[in-house]
């Protein structure tokens, strides 16, 4: 019977199998070889190369799993370099809830207000803002029983003067507020021309006063047809009629009163503008214009510094605003003084079909505009007097760029000069309706 294994070639000796390494396992008969399997992340490397397979590597310190990508480490600050400074138990409650103000806080501590013989005009800038604080306080509590309709208003005003426990006193600060933070606001305002502090680099820190004594004039005009009284009524009649000379205004006007004549939807529009929109735009531009007073700081004179009229310097916080604090307790007490003294009256309820009583005219701080529409009697004066306003208020937005002395730290006579005929513009026409409508 012939044998099944084949015989090896001749002259040959059949070779010697290897002996099996130890621990090698035999495959399967009959089956392929199992490929590898791919290395599991974190798994042993293979034994260096000479070593016996089979034979385990002595093993290292296990290291931590490694996405492949070298990440150096990362020096971070303490969030709270707060957290050890010693403070009362009140003191380290907020500093370890409010740390990240704390830099700002010790800025303000560190900022310094020039004393110089002019200092006292810095103080109506927070003594405007104190009026606007309590025209905002004095307007919530209003609002709770104002009822902004034609058939409502005015009675809701008699309601508020007549039955709500001192609400004729919250009246009356509200209306006294609001003239003293116009009158204050000019006073700012000129005080700061005349002391160029608008020069290099408070350039900003102008246009956005500006802009607040413009929202402010809008503040007064939407809020004087709110009690819808005979005298508000027409004299918003007449302040509404002017922008129409105007290429557009009609148009605008229309919008403004919600149709062609003063109606009760205009009050409803009025209503609106005073306690959403220029609120709103008034908290805008007064944040910016108080974070630039903060980084930029109270300037002195044009060559105060150099003439050795500065006395010194005082910390803003806490000396300054304890100052000012004082002339906050001042305005507030003035304040109440006038509100109990010289009351604003009521008048009679708005009568659309009522022919306009005499003597209209509007608030104090549009007088010399009003003056001035009068004296310009001629055609086309009232377009020639809005389009002098108009470039008029341009010009003085834009004096800080237009200054380039003052920007130099150098005296500028021209502008000091267009300042007071400004000035004395307002002043002389202010004073001319005065004597023929009186106050």
């Amino acid at each position: 019977m012939a044998e099944n294994t084949p015989k090896p070639a001749a002259g040959k000796a059949p070779a010697k199998p290897k002996p099996a390494a130890s621990g090698a396992a035999k495959p399967a008969a009959g089956k392929a070889p199992a490929k590898p399997k791919p290395a599991v992340p974190g798994a042993a490397k293979p034994a260096a190369k000479g070593a016996a397979p089979g034979v385990a590597k002595p093993k290292a310190a296990a290291a931590p799993a490694s996405s492949g990508v070298y990440k150096p480490p990362v020096d971070r600050p303490d969030p709270n370099p707060y957290k050890d400074a010693k403070e009362s138990a009140v003191g380290n409650w907020f500093q370890e809830r409010f740390y990240n103000v704390m830099p700002i806080i010790d800025y303000m501590k560190k900022k310094e207000v020039p004393k110089h013989r002019l200092s006292f005009w810095y103080y109506f800038g927070g003594l405007g803002l104190f009026f606007f604080i309590i025209q905002i306080i004095t307007g919530l509590l209003l609002l709770q029983y104002y009822k902004p309709t034609g058939a409502e208003a005015f009675s809701s005003f008699v309601f508020i003067q007549k039955e709500v426990p001192y609400g004729w006193l919250i009246r009356q600060i509200h209306a006294w507020s609001a003239n003293l933070m116009i009158l204050t606001l000019f006073i700012h305002m000129f005080s700061t021309f005349f002391m160029k502090s608008y020069r290099k680099p408070r350039e900003l820190m102008w246009v956005s006063g500006f802009i607040l004594l413009v929202l402010s004039l809008g503040f007064g005009f939407t809020g004087y047809l709110l009690p819808w009284n005979e005298l508000a009524f027409f004299a918003t009649q007449v302040g509404t009629e002017v922008p129409k000379v105007v290429p557009g205004g009609a148009f605008l006007v229309d919008i403004l009163r919600g149709g062609p004549d003063v109606s009760p939807e205009t009050l409803t529009r009025m209503f609106s503008l005073h306690v959403v929109l220029l609120p709103g735009l008034v908290m805008l531009f007064l944040a910016a214009h108080l974070i630039l007073v903060q980084v930029f700081g109270t300037s002195a004179p044009i060559s105060y510094k150099e003439a050795g009229l500065i006395k010194g310097y005082e910390k803003f916080f806490p000396t300054f605003l304890a100052k000012d604090g004082i002339g906050w307790l001042i305005g507030f007490a003035l304040l109440i003084y006038l509100s109990v003294m010289f009351p604003w009256h009521l008048g009679l309820k708005a009568d659309p079909l009522a022919p306009a009583p005499v003597g209209i005219k509007p608030e104090w701080y549009f007088w010399a505009q009003f003056q001035l529409l009068k004296d310009f009697k001629f055609e086309g004066g009232e377009l020639l007097a809005i389009v002098l306003f108009t470039i008029g208020g341009v010009v003085w937005m834009l004096v800080p760029f237009l200054d380039r002395k003052a920007s130099q730290e150098k005296k500028s006579p021209m502008f000091t000069i267009f300042g007071l005929l400004v000035l004395a513009f307002l002043l002389v026409n202010t004073y001319r309706v005065y004597l023929q409508y009186g106050w």
